[in-house]
């Protein structure tokens, strides 16, 4: 056979080559080319499908055992105890008869979409029997009386919503303020002699407690080794306990650095009445306390360092109208779990805006209860400690303002503590601090209104610091994006802007998390978070605000001595060298009481902890998935994933999943 003939024309053009290749084989070229982008194209199709299967295979698993692992829980959850029906009431009630009245119109929702019922279709004649009447009536009776009603809601609570942004975004400039300027509160007299005792003044230390008994030892440790004269300050341990076995063992402890030459009091209620502020206004009545000037107050899991005393109090000094210091938390297991990190972030901007801004500019604040040092004097005059609040710190804090007497709060100083683990000690805590403040409202406005403040005062008190911080944004947050939202799905013409839903809460999130920047990677569960938490703020301000259920009753946040757990080793340490170890071991053979107690713990019988389930957060998970799968009917993009992952995290915080788990 003759070799196929090839021609090669080349044609220039400007500066454009043209090169045309004329072969007899380039056909056969073509077809291979194109068999094999066939093969190609083919096993392009077969990964695809295989990854399709891979993914639907992942999520059955994932769905297998998410579903396991809450009939797990539910099992096991049922015969230990659901959530107490006081922190239930009425709230619950309503999420269920919304749940219901929610579950009926997706299922009309679902038949109306599939019937493709319109509501163009309004003549008598096109009506396709009574249910696609009702249906049609239905419309009509929302677009005129329901939907205006539901507008003007979200309209008020919109309102509410930027004004509290508002309020969040001019604390956040206030902070940047002081960071760029480095502004701080300064000591304007001069420093206590150190080689004069009797010129550092007289501080009492008080530990108030109640069955402490993970934590007491190392907060007991480290009120005794502050930095100050030892015959300048005494240690008040203010034991509330009822267990007659930790009370043995308080003893002991105090007993232990009374012989290394510590000033330090036991003192123990026989009638537990007005829970802390009872036990603090107890032990302001002896007669000793009239020799103090001031007053430092730790709670039982707090670890101040040794030059606390040394960082605070010469603030007073040159200052006779500055009633109290303020000290920072710090936090030992903050990233113990999930939950410690969601807490972190509320703290942190807590204490790193709204404290820092509110006391350089304004010189008040609210008191936290513990790590603060105060005038004794301005206690007195303020009225002491009062038992009509669960609040009694903040309580103290508003008295004292309205009497003139100013605060500082130190960014600087920080003491050591713990955060709950547990969703359960969580949202008890949660209950106490928005009901108290609410009982606090109630009992001190009055008293607002007749003080001799300025008006500015006044209005700083009772909008910002009462209205908008502790009773509207828990308002705002759960009848805007528990209630209204999910209602909105089934009510189309109230729609919800994006904005609302998405913008401005993720806004106002990433200004909560700039004070702890590490917690970023957890900025949409903690908004999710957030969101789950307000119907339970919610709860708690309502019954605060009117005085229902269980807005009186004041529990102990369960502590695990995490706080306690790192000084362990160095706290052996200082004793066997400052002790020596045959005294430590003569200390413990001659009473022999804390090795009792031990061993009768030991003996105790174990009483096995379970998670419990939270029916109220349950209910709205059920609610905000119903109000999901409404939304993919009309395709509402945004709002869907919203009241989805919304709808998780309250499936996830219902069945306990979230914090310390036991099994």
């Amino acid at each position: 056979m003759a070799p196929s003939s090839v021609v090669v024309t080349i044609e220039k053009a400007s500066n454009i080559s043209l090169i045309e290749i004329n072969d007899s084989k380039s056909s056969v070229f073509q077809e291979k080319q194109k068999a094999a982008s066939t093969r190609q194209v083919t096993w392009f199709f077969l990964l695809r499908v295989q990854r399709l299967f891979s993914c639907i295979s992942w999520l059955a698993t994932c769905f297998k055992s998410g579903f396991s692992l809450i009939k797990k829980r539910v099992a096991l959850s049922g015969d230990v105890g659901e959530e107490d029906p006081k922190y239930r009431g009425r709230l619950y009630s309503f999420i269920r008869v919304f749940l219901a009245i929610s579950v009926v119109a997706l299922v009309i929702e679902v038949t109306a979409y599939f019937q493709r019922w319109d509501l163009k279709m309004i003549h008598p004649w096109e009506v396709q029997g009574l249910v696609h009447l009702s249906y049609m009536s239905w419309i009509s009776f929302r677009v005129n009386y329901i939907a205006p009603a539901i507008m003007m809601l979200s309209k008020f609570c919109i309102v509410l919503f930027m004004i509290q942004s508002v309020d969040r975004l001019a604390l956040g400039i206030g902070c940047f303020l002081i960071k760029c300027k480095k502004l701080k509160p300064e000591i304007k007299g001069e420093a206590y002699d150190v080689e004069d005792c009797s010129s550092f003044p007289m501080v009492l230390v008080q530990i108030p407690m109640c069955n402490e008994k993970e934590v007491f030892a190392t907060s007991i440790s480290a009120a005794c080794q502050l930095d100050w004269p030892k015959d300048r300050f005494l240690v008040q341990v203010l034991d509330d306990s009822d267990d007659s076995l930790l009370q043995l063992l308080i003893k002991n402890e105090v007993s232990s650095w009374k012989e290394k030459g510590v000033n330090i009091i036991y003192r123990h209620r026989f009638i537990r009445t007005g829970y802390k502020a009872g036990n603090l206004k107890s032990a302001m009545s002896c007669d000793y306390v009239k020799d103090y000037e001031f007053v430092a107050i730790f709670d039982a899991d707090f670890q101040p360092n040794p030059d606390y005393l040394k960082l605070t109090v010469p603030h007073f000094k040159g200052n006779p109208d500055l009633g109290l210091v303020q000290a920072r938390w710090s936090f030992v297991n903050k990233e113990e779990n999930l939950l410690t990190r969601l807490q972190n972030i509320n703290l942190c901007f807590h204490f790193e805006v709204e404290q820092q801004v509110n006391g350089y500019f304004l010189n008040f604040f609210g008191f936290n209860g513990t790590a603060g040092v105060w005038r004794i004097k301005a206690l007195e005059e303020s009225g002491g400690w009062l038992e009509r609040t669960t609040v009694e710190d903040m309580d103290i804090a508003v008295r004292a303002h309205l009497n003139g007497w100013k605060f500082i709060y130190l960014n600087d100083v920080r003491v050591l503590c713990e955060l709950p683990e547990s969703y359960e000690a969580y949202k008890k805590q949660q209950h106490r601090w928005h009901s108290g403040p609410m009982q606090l409202f109630r009992v001190c406005l009055p008293a607002v209104l007749s003080s001799k403040i300025s008006k500015w005062k006044k209005a700083n008190l009772i909008l910002l610091f009462f209205l908008l911080r502790k009773l509207i944004l828990p308002f705002y947050s759960f009848t805007l994006f528990c209630i209204i939202l999910p209602l909105t799905m089934f009510i189309p013409e109230a729609e919800l802007p994006v904005w609302v839903i998405c913008y401005v809460p993720i806004t106002m999130s990433i200004l909560n998390i700039l004070p702890s920047p590490k917690s970023f990677p957890f900025l949409m569960p903690y908004l999710l978070f957030e969101n789950t938490m307000s119907v339970t703020k919610f709860n708690a301000m309502i019954s605060g605000l009117f005085q229902l259920g269980s807005s009186y009753e004041w529990i102990v946040t369960k502590k695990t001595g995490r706080s306690s757990e790192s000084d362990l080793f160095a706290l052996g340490e200082r004793e066997s060298k400052t002790l020596g170890e045959e005294k430590i071991q003569r200390r413990l053979s001659e009473s022999g009481l804390e090795m009792l107690g031990k061993l009768k713990e030991q003996e105790a019988p174990v009483v096995k902890k379970k998670n419990r389930l939270y029916r109220k957060e349950l209910a709205l998970a059920s609610l905000l998935l119903t109000a999901a799968a409404r939304s993919l009917l009309s395709a509402h993009g945004i709002h869907f994933y919203y009241l989805l992952f919304q709808g998780l995290s309250f499936l996830v915080v219902g069945l306990d999943l979230i914090g310390e788990q036991v099994s």
